[in-house]
C-alpha cells in the first residue's frame, strides 16, 4: 500500500471545500439542535435549496451576487413553510416531518417535468464560471504537500473557510446577546420561557431560519468544486451532520469544525486502508463497494460509542445537554 498517498489524501480533506461545507452546515445545525433545541432532521433539504437556487440563476447568466441572494432567500422561504405548521410540535414530531420535508424537496428537483430547471435526476453543472471570474489568485499551482491545488481549488478553500469562521463569529456573538440567552431558555424550558412572557413561536422560526441560512450557504461551498446532483442530498447528508455536530458538542463554537475534520480524515483514511488492502491482496475477498460499505459501518459504530460513552462531543460538556436527556 502507498502510505504517502493515503495519509496525504486524508490528511488534505482537513482543509477540503467538502469539509468546510459539512462545518458550516453543521454550526446551522448547531443553532437549531444546540442552542434552540429543534430536532431538525432536515437539514439535507437547505443544502439542496442553496445548491438549486444558486446553480439555476447562475446558469441563467444572473450575477454571482444574484445567485447568492437568491440561494438565501429560498432558504427563508423554506424555512418559514417549514417552521410555520411544525414548530409547536413535539421534538419526536417535528423530526420526522423536517426528514419526510427534506426527502420531498428532493424529488420534486429530479421529477421529469422540471428537467430543463433542475436536470432532474442528471443534476446540474457549468455553472462554476462566474465564481471563477472573481478569483483574484494568478493561474498556477501553490502550496505543499498535500496541499498543493490550483488557483480555482485554493479559491474555493478560501471563500468556503472564510464563511466557516464569520459563521463562528456570528453564532459565538449570538449566543452571548439576549437572543441567545433566550434561545438556550427554550431548549432547558420552553413553558419557563413563554411564562415570561417571550414569544416561544417567534424564537424558535427565527433560529430556525438563521440555521437554514447558513445550510443554503454551504449547499453552495458544497458543489463549487463539483456538479449538483440530487443523490448527494438524501437523509445520509442529514446524518452525517449530525454524526459531525455530535462529535465537536452540540453547543459550541469549534465543535462543528473540529467534528467535521475528523469526519472526514478519517472517512478519507479508513477508505484508502481498505481500498490499498484490497489491492494487495489482504482483503481480496473484498470488493471496493463493499470497502464502501465498511467505512459507514465503522463511522456509525464510532457514532454509538461517542454517544454513549461522550455524548457531549469533544468540546462539549455534560451540563450543556441536559436538557436532551
Amino acid at each position: 500500500m502507498d502510505w504517502g498517498n493515503i495519509f496525504g489524501n486524508a490528511i488534505g480533506e482537513i482543509i477540503s471545500p467538502t469539509t468546510a461545507a459539512y462545518a458550516l452546515a453543521a454550526i446551522g445545525l448547531g443553532v437549531h439542535f444546540g442552542y434552540t433545541g429543534l430536532l431538525n432532521f432536515g437539514q439535507a433539504a437547505f443544502l439542496l435549496i442553496g445548491a438549486y437556487a444558486f446553480a439555476i440563476p447562475t446558469l441563467a447568466g444572473a450575477p454571482i451576487i444574484v445567485a447568492v441572494l437568491s440561494a438565501i432567500i429560498c432558504s427563508v422561504i423554506f424555512a418559514f413553510i417549514l417552521g410555520i405548521p411544525t414548530l409547536r410540535l413535539r421534538a419526536d414530531y417535528l423530526a420526522i416531518v423536517t426528514i419526510a420535508s427534506a426527502e420531498v424537496v428532493r424529488y420534486v428537483v429530479t421529477t421529469t417535468g422540471l428537467t430543463d430547471f433542475t436536470g432532474a435526476a442528471n443534476g446540474l453543472s457549468g455553472f462554476k464560471g462566474t465564481f471563477a471570474a472573481i478569483n483574484p489568485i494568478p493561474e498556477g499551482r501553490y502550496g505543499f504537500g498535500p496541499f498543493m491545488y490550483n488557483e480555482y481549488d485554493w479559491w474555493v478553500r478560501i471563500v468556503g473557510w472564510t464563511l466557516v469562521v464569520l459563521a463562528s463569529v456570528l453564532v459565538f456573538l449570538l449566543m452571548r446577546s439576549p437572543w441567545g440567552r433566550v434561545v438556550k431558555g427554550i431548549r432547558e424550558d420552553e413553558d419557563a420561557v413563554r411564562s415570561l412572557g417571550k414569544n416561544v413561536y417567534s424564537y424558535k422560526m427565527q433560529s430556525l431560519v438563521i440555521g437554514g441560512v447558513m445550510g443554503s450557504v454551504a449547499g453552495i461551498i458544497f458543489i463549487l468544486p463539483r456538479a449538483v446532483q440530487p443523490a448527494n442530498y438524501t437523509t445520509g447528508l442529514t446524518f452525517f451532520i449530525w454524526t459531525i455536530m455530535l462529535l465537536g458538542g452540540a453547543a459550541t463554537i469549534f465543535g462543528p469544525i473540529v467534528g467535521a475534520m475528523i469526519f472526514w480524515v478519517v472517512l478519507s483514511l479508513t477508505q484508502g486502508i481498505l481500498y490499498g488492502a484490497i489491492e494487495s491482496g489482504a482483503l481480496g475477498f473484498m470488493t471496493t463497494t463493499q470497502a464502501g460499505q465498511v467505512r459507514f459501518i465503522l463511522v456509525g459504530v464510532a457514532l454509538m460509542l461517542l454517544v454513549i460513552f461522550r455524548p457531549q462531543g469533544i468540546f462539549g460538556n455534560k451540563k450543556e445537554l441536559s436538557f436532551s436527556v
